[in-house]
């Protein structure tokens, strides 16, 4: 990637809700010799969205300004040249996100994603993967609660435990808060073309090259109560897990053996009933065009909660390790997940690919696997707590 472009980082989609907050966040947060610039539709609403930033960091009115949309290649192919990082919060990704993707792929700029969707993820590896490899990108997704706290947390369990022996990870994932319209109609959006999903899913497993000489998995998971944490747990069939176990694929410092479980914990056995209820009524319902549409529109993208109600979010991730006869117990604790938190993660991993020194690996990675421990330092050092409560 060429080492000198006009700046290190464009936001993409600055004027919805998420991206508003990621562009608050940069205005307070980025370094002063930071070069960036705020894209999107309409000119209009990005001289709203600067303006607004200037009244918090004078310094904003002067940030460029980009106009483009994700159907006008020649735009894309343009600010993916002009950048050395994009990051993104134009979803849904599966509708949205592929035009970028490729722009970066081609022009060895790095890029990051909110998205949760794992169709557009292995979608996205099949085509680009290797042309980012060849011209030195770091294609990163899931870089907001998908699935950073899962997957660095993950990294951060197995640093405290031996190196070179077999491992055992399981997360368990508490959270309070509002998760944001564009994480609802990414969900219902893939309850609907689960049969689509399948099948690149099969593509990916038919053509990715694992380790030969180390073994991925997962571990054997139901429905149990967890003494330790006082509640239900309940497998948990997010994009998570698939992203910890990449992680380890491409990290040696997972071990000879590595499997990971994922869960959400539920206080009340009767809770469990009603939440594979709902999820499954939802699947249902997201089958047929007219319901999904239904769906859709109950919850608008734009919209998200008062700055009150973001207050009283929180989450936490609690991971228990094992190997070589070390046990460890992890907690990854922050503050609102679908909106404040993730708004700091995107911001940080995109801050991490513009400055850090980071390992050579390019193309389609992980979070852990692209940034690994300059990403976790910014994380921490910017309050998301990754702390050692047992071992």
């Amino acid at each position: 990637m060429a080492t000198r472009r006009k700046y290190d980082l464009v936001l993409f989609g600055a004027t919805g809700y998420t991206g508003g907050l990621t562009a608050e966040y940069l205005a307070q947060h980025a370094p002063g010799d930071t070069r960036w610039a705020l894209a999107g539709r309409s000119r209009g609403k990005l001289e709203a969205v600067r303006a607004r930033l200037a009244a918090l960091n004078p310094a904003c009115a002067r940030l460029d300004l980009i106009e483009a949309d994700v159907n006008d290649a020649a735009a894309l192919r343009k600010l993916a040249e002009s950048t050395r990082v994009v990051l993104t919060t134009v979803g849904p990704y599966i509708l949205h996100g592929e035009p970028l993707v490729a722009a970066c792929a081609a022009a060895g700029t790095h890029y990051a994603d909110l998205t949760g969707e794992p169709e557009f993820v292995d979608s996205m590896w099949l085509k680009y993967h290797e042309q980012a490899q060849r011209s030195g990108a770091k294609i990163v997704h899931c870089c907001g609660f998908d699935s950073i706290p899962h997957d660095l947390g993950a990294y951060f369990t197995v640093l405290q435990l031996p190196e070179g022996v077999p491992l055992k990870v399981e997360g368990f994932v508490r959270a309070g808060g509002t998760f944001s319209a564009g994480t609802y109609h990414s969900a219902i959006n893939a309850f609907g073309r689960m049969r689509q999903y399948a099948g690149i899913a099969r593509q990916r497993r038919q053509r990715e090259r694992w380790p030969q000489d180390r073994r991925i998995g997962s571990t054997r998971q139901s429905v149990r109560f967890v003494k330790a944490l006082g509640t239900w747990v309940v497998p948990f069939p997010t994009i998570d897990p698939q992203m910890v176990r990449r992680s380890a694929a491409a990290v040696d410092r997972y071990g000879p053996e590595f499997r990971y479980g994922h869960y959400v914990q539920v206080k009340k056995l009767a809770s469990v009933a009603a939440l594979v209820g709902g999820v499954g009524a939802l699947f249902t319902l997201a089958q047929a065009g007219p319901t999904r549409r239904w769906l859709l529109a109950r919850k608008s993208s734009g919209e998200g909660p008062t700055p009150e109600q973001r207050a009283r979010g929180w989450f936490r991730v609690r991971f228990f390790g094992e190997g070589g006869g070390r046990k460890v117990t992890v907690d990854v604790k922050g503050g609102d997940p679908g909106y404040g938190e993730t708004a700091k993660m995107l911001a940080e991993s995109a801050l991490c690919l513009a400055h850090d020194p980071l390992p050579e690996r390019c193309g389609s990675l992980s979070p852990a696997a692209a940034m690994g421990d300059a990403l976790l330092a910014r994380l921490q050092r910017q309050g998301i707590r990754f702390e050692v409560v047992d071992s």
